[in-house]
C-alpha cells in the first residue's frame, strides 16, 4: 500500500473514533470488502475514493450498523459494535450523523418536519424544542425561514442541505456523508463542500466522506484513502495522492481508464 502519510501519523488525538479490523462482507458471490483495516482519528476528514461498486458506502454502513461484517471487528470509541445488541446500539446511534447519497427525505414532511423528526425519535424533548432545535441547524447549513416547506419545493443542492440539517440534528459526534455531491451540478457541489468544512470547524466533529469526486475529494480532506476491489490500496493526503506511485491511484484520480479495464475492452473486439 503507497502510505505517503501513514496512519500513525495522523492519530493526533489517541485513540481513533471509528476502527475496522480485518472487515470482509460479501454478497452472494460478490465479495465486495476483503479485509479491510480502517481508522477514522478524531477531529478529522476522512475521504474514500474509488470506482463506482467499490464498497465505499458499504464500509459507511458497517460503520453505522446497518450491515454486519462476515468477518473482522468494527471498533466505535474502543468498543466493538458488530456484535452488539440493539439495546445498547440505540444509545450510541445518536452520535452518528449519516448523509445519505440520494438525501431520503420523507416526501410527506415538511422541511421542517424532516429535521425535527430524530430529535423527536431518540430524544426526551418537547415538540416545541425540536423545532428550535430543527430551526437552528437549518440556519447553520444557510437555510433559515424555509421550515414549513416541502421537499419537493427544494432544488436538488437545497435538499442536501436538508439533509444534512437532519444528519446534525442530534449533534453527532461522527458524521458520515455518502457521497455528497452526486447530482450537482459544480457550484452548489462546491456549497456542500464549504458547509462539510464548516461543520468540521464550527462543530469539532469527526467526519468520513465516501466520493468519487476528487475535486470535492481534495478540498475537504485531511486524508485520502483509495479502496479497490475490497482493499484499500493507498493512504495518503489530499496533497500527496496526486504524485501517488500505485498506476491505479494515479488512473483514478486523474479520470483515466484502468488498466484492465482496457485490457478487457480489447478483448472484447
Amino acid at each position: 500500500m503507497d502510505r505517503s502519510a501513514p496512519a500513525t501519523n495522523v492519530h493526533p488525538n489517541g485513540e481513533p473514533v471509528v476502527r475496522l479490523e480485518g472487515v470482509r462482507k460479501q454478497f452472494g458471490k460478490l465479495v465486495v470488502l476483503n479485509g479491510v483495516d480502517l481508522t477514522l482519528p478524531r477531529g478529522l476528514t476522512t475521504v474514500i475514493i474509488g470506482e463506482s461498486g467499490a464498497g465505499k458506502s458499504v464500509i459507511l454502513k458497517h460503520i453505522v450498523r446497518l450491515l454486519q461484517p462476515d468477518g473482522g471487528a468494527v471498533y466505535y470509541e474502543g468498543e466493538r459494535i458488530d456484535n452488539l445488541p440493539e439495546r445498547r446500539l440505540a444509545k450510541i446511534r445518536p452520535d452518528f450523523g449519516f448523509l445519505f447519497q440520494l438525501s431520503a427525505l420523507f416526501d410527506s414532511m415538511t422541511v421542517g418536519e424532516n429535521v425535527a423528526f430524530p430529535i423527536l425519535e431518540h430524544r426526551q424533548v418537547t415538540r416545541r424544542e425540536a423545532v428550535r432545535r430543527a430551526r437552528e441547524k437549518l440556519a447553520l447549513v444557510g437555510l433559515e425561514g424555509i421550515e414549513k416547506q416541502m421537499p419537493a419545493e427544494l432544488s436538488g443542492g437545497q435538499r442536501k442541505r436538508v439533509a444534512l440539517a437532519r444528519a446534525i440534528a442530534q449533534d453527532p459526534k461522527l458524521i458520515l456523508y455518502d457521497e455528497p455531491t452526486t447530482g450537482l451540478d459544480p457550484p452548489r457541489a462546491d456549497v456542500i463542500n464549504e458547509l462539510i468544512l464548516k461543520l468540521q470547524h464550527e462543530l469539532h466533529v469527526t467526519s468520513v466522506v465516501v466520493t468519487h469526486d476528487m475535486a470535492s475529494a481534495t478540498k475537504v480532506a485531511d486524508r485520502i484513502l483509495m479502496l479497490y476491489q475490497g482493499k484499500i490500496i493507498y493512504e495518503g493526503t489530499s496533497r500527496s495522492i496526486l504524485e501517488a506511485d500505485d498506476a491505479r491511484v494515479r488512473c483514478f484520480v486523474h479520470g483515466r481508464a484502468f488498466e484492465e479495464d482496457l485490457q478487457s475492452l480489447q478483448g472484447a473486439r
